[in-house]
């Protein structure tokens, strides 16, 4: 439009410029306003014209292609395997193309199998040997569960290109890995790698899925973390009622009204009900409306897991792309061409006009499953007793042995290699390390550890509508956080922050839940009480009260009730701490003390601080129904005129369950009371306590919210810096220290160097005294050593002869075990003798070699070279 403007005014401009001519001329000017209205219809029409024919004009944005193609992948780095076929493999895939051909014959009106598709070297492999059996070093990775998760989780799905048929490439596991893309060919091969490493009975499905399974289609079903799983609620046992037990007091409330109030909340919740009902039916029907024309006929590839092997109870299904398992039994499956393990090749001989639900999954029954290769291990077919009979003759086994013999041919090898799962593979698991999935309802989020500063591993967002617009929870996941930090849970609708944290908190919290931050607001801590000193279970607060429970303790303290008042307003920056609430009323209850009777043991204390009034309650014995009381009225040691106050009868009312047995005196109450006013001290002491940690923990929790520092391993040499740069210093130190020992070698001149003075240059005369002095020291040296070995030669063989002759004056009178261990001795000194022989000899030999070559290293020596020249 700019464009097309620019130019009319160019032409107008030019219009101007000719009628000027014109008038200078003398001809008829025509103003140019003139023709423009006669010419405005006109503009206006091409420029419609113009906008329509732009506005049909579309910019088709292609589609992000895969990476992983055959045009794609490196080839020149892989094995021989990978590009060529050995001869029991080409062999084996003429059994195959025979195998093929005689099916096409027989059924004609069937699918071509999916028996041996090209490799990503363009090389025809069975589908078979694609399978490469491998358990990898992973404990996670040991049942099928975490495999499949793995599966699902480290590779993208990649649609088939033609949904109809099943693909022409099928790549090895081992580049699936590499490049992390695949379509459900290769997540099945994968899969079925993985577990048959791990010891279970799994084959590679090709057969027929639903829309939703084939295209990975989550947005119809409900995520697996929002389904709560239903807890056993375990009846507790009654207590057979005492026959002269106490009758609970009549119920005055009426049942009429309370007849009405369930009709009115039952009726609203079945409207409610009947509203996602039809929610729902609409939302089928609306997808009804949408059938799949290819309903049917999609290709899809799963795994099979029949029962068995590592305690499988029953067949079942899993689907690579979801990690999901599915009954044999299920709508998703919607027929089977064939399937595969890495020994044999099944063809499915069964109807599938029922799905799968009437398929029997016995693969030694030639009559259901049609198999490539004779003689491989297989499930057998269940036989009668009769037909087990017949077997059992010896002529049959002969022939039927010799007949296996002569057909049957063993699966080659795989032709894939050892798959391998870095460690850094493994923790990243997602493609770039992060992977969002949509659900009905809900969105799962995945990230690798350490990707985020806070630790968050995996996020599930609910909404409320299925368009996902309005948000009704979230819950995050969290690893390796220094504050251990596992999981936070936030309720929009209510504004509820639910916060867990697992066992190693500063704080021992265990569960935090809280609608704000601020002190003095309603909110619930848990704690792991075996991590505490005072044993506190849970602390639950809000702006008027706190409660806290307790468990394990030495004074069986249980429970303790702290009503606050309104503050006194004060002017201080942190009021929370130096202007604390006042207290109105503390309660304690305390568990049973055995040891003490039940009449002297405090079940419950009161302490009624405005009122100054202690309130005392002591547990029920078993043989009674009502319980001894007392209660204090707590005064000043002082009057206001500084007269002691005494203690009076009326200063304690008590309820004794047996007056009888118990008389207390009133110095015994009086040292109670002074009792009860020192605990009640210590109760307020431990309720200010109490508020200074909520404050000591929120403080800490913002700031760990703010840091989110996270812990990592001493083991992760990549990513714990200290570890590293301590490594750093010990190679540094060790390298230091190698040098320094080649520096502190032994210096031979030394000791000759010292005689001379420091301070003066050294002489020829000097250089070659310093020379002869080393070489004659050096000489005498090797002298002393083998005049030491002679020594210790001749003591040996004196000693060995005294042995001897002492053997033959005294021969007639030893023992067995004396001539034994005289034998002995000899043995062991001609032993010794032999050693200090070979040795001396040896020091002969090479004594004047090591003369010569000290000799040549002074000649050669730094200090020394100038001097020896001139002698040279």
């Amino acid at each position: 439009m700019e464009v097309l403007k620019e130019k009319v005014e160019e032409e107008e401009e030019a219009e101007r410029e000719e009628a000027a001519v014109r008038a200078e001329r003398g001809e008829k000017v025509v103003r140019p306003m003139e023709v423009r209205r006669e010419e405005a219809p006109m503009t206006q029409e091409m420029l419609r014209d113009l906008e329509k024919k732009l506005s049909d004009i579309e910019m088709a944005i292609p589609e992000k292609l895969s990476t992983f193609t055959k045009d794609t992948i490196d080839i020149s780095k892989l094995p021989l395997s990978y590009q060529s076929n050995t001869l029991k493999e080409e062999h084996l895939l003429q059994v195959a193309d025979s195998f093929s051909r005689q099916y096409s014959h027989l059924c004609p009106d069937r699918v071509p199998l999916f028996l041996h598709p090209l490799n990503e070297c363009e090389v025809p492999k069975l589908v078979s040997t694609t399978i490469r059996p491998t358990l990898m070093p992973y404990p996670e990775l040991y049942n099928w569960d975490s495999c499949a998760q793995f599966v699902s989780d480290f590779l993208t799905m990649v649609p088939l290109l033609d949904p109809l048929k099943p693909p022409s490439h099928l790549y090895s596991p081992t580049t699936v890995l590499k490049y992390q893309e695949g379509n459900c060919f290769d997540f099945s091969t994968l899969l079925c790698s993985m577990l048959l490493g791990a010891g279970y009975d799994a084959y590679c499905v090709n057969g027929y899925g639903s829309q939703d399974m084939c295209q990975m289609d989550l947005t119809r079903d409900v995520c697996p973390l929002t389904v709560k799983h239903q807890e056993v609620v375990q009846e507790e046992e009654k207590v057979p009622p005492k026959k002269y037990a106490i009758k609970p007091p009549r119920d005055l409330t009426s049942r009429f009204q309370q007849e009405q109030e369930t009709k009115k909340l039952e009726e609203i919740k079945a409207e409610e009900e009947r509203r996602l009902r039809e929610e729902e039916e609409r939302l089928l029907d609306v997808e009804k409306a949408k059938t799949d024309p290819l309903h049917g006929l999609r290709v899809h590839s799963w795994v099979l897991v029949l029962s068995g092997k590592r305690e499988v109870p029953e067949s079942f299904f899993i689907d690579p792309f979801t990690a999901r398992s599915y009954s044999t039994q299920d709508d998703h499956f919607l027929g089977i061409e064939s399937l595969w393990n890495h020994k044999n090749y099944w063809v499915n001989m069964q109807d599938c006009w029922n799905c799968c639900k009437d398929l029997v999954f016995d693969l030694g029954d030639p009559v259901r499953w049609e198999y490539l290769l004779l003689g491989t291990e297989k499930s057998h077919l269940s036989l009668t007793e009769e037909e087990e009979d017949g077997l059992n003759d010896d002529d049959d086994v002969e022939n039927l042995g010799k007949e296996d013999e002569d057909k049957s041919f063993d699966m080659p090898p795989s032709w894939v290699e050892q798959i391998e799962i870095s460690p850094e593979a493994f923790e990243t698991r997602c493609p770039n390390g992060k992977k969002v999935i949509q659900y009905k309802r809900a969105k799962l989020e995945k990230w690798a550890p350490y990707l985020n500063s806070n630790g968050l591993v995996c996020r599930l967002t609910t909404y409320e509508d299925l368009e996902c617009t309005k948000t009704l929870e979230i819950k995050e996941w969290f690893q390796n956080r220094e504050d251990m930090l596992e999981l936070k849970h936030i309720d929009k609708s209510t504004g509820l922050n639910v916060d867990y944290f697992k066992p190693g908190h500063p704080q021992a919290l265990r569960v935090h839940s809280y609608k704000s931050m601020q002190p003095e607001t309603d909110r619930i801590m848990e704690f792991y009480d075996r991590a505490r000193v005072d044993g506190l279970v849970k602390r639950e607060e809000t702006s008027k009260t706190m409660t806290e429970y307790y468990r394990g303790r030495s004074d069986f303290l249980s429970y303790r009730h702290v009503s606050f008042g309104d503050r006194v307003k004060k002017l201080s920056l942190n009021s929370a701490e130096s202007n604390p609430r006042p207290i109105v009323k503390i309660t304690e209850r305390f568990a049973r003390n055995p040891e003490q009777p039940a009449d002297e043991d405090v079940a419950e204390r009161v302490f009624l601080i405005s009122e100054e009034r202690i309130q005392l309650r002591y547990h029920c014995r078993d043989d009674h129904i009502t319980a001894s009381k007392r209660e204090f009225l707590r005064r000043s040691e002082v009057d206001n005129k500084g007269n002691k106050i005494v203690m009076t009868p009326d200063m304690c009312i008590s309820f004794e369950v047996e007056p009888m047995e118990h008389t207390k005196k009133l110095l015994y109450q009086y040292e109670a009371m002074m009792r009860l006013k020192n605990e009640e001290k210590l109760s307020r002491h431990q309720a200010w306590e109490s508020e200074l940690e909520v404050l000591e923990i929120l403080k800490l929790r913002e700031e760990e919210e703010e840091e989110h520092r996270l812990t990592i391993s001493i083991y992760d040499t990549k990513r714990n810096e200290k570890s590293k740069e301590y490594r750093e210093a010990m190679e540094r130190v060790m390298h230091e220290e190698h040098l320094r020992q080649v520096e502190a070698q032994l210096d031979y001149l030394a000791p000759f160097l010292a005689q001379l003075p420091p301070s003066e240059k050294m002489t020829r005369w000097q250089a070659m005294r310093v020379k002869d002095e080393c070489l004659s020291d050096f000489k005498q040296r090797l002298i002393d050593k083998a005049n030491l070995i002679q020594a210790r030669f001749e003591k040996e063989t004196q000693e060995l002869q005294k042995k001897q002759q002492w053997y033959q004056e005294n021969q007639v009178t030893l023992t067995v075990e004396d001539e034994d261990l005289y034998l002995s001795y000899c043995s062991q000194a001609m032993f010794r003798i032999r050693i200090l022989e070979q040795r001396l000899n040896r020091h002969k030999e090479l004594a004047p070699l090591k003369y010569l070559a000290l000799e040549e290293k002074l000649y050669k020596d730094p200090r020394l070279v100038e001097f020896m020249k001139v002698f040279v």
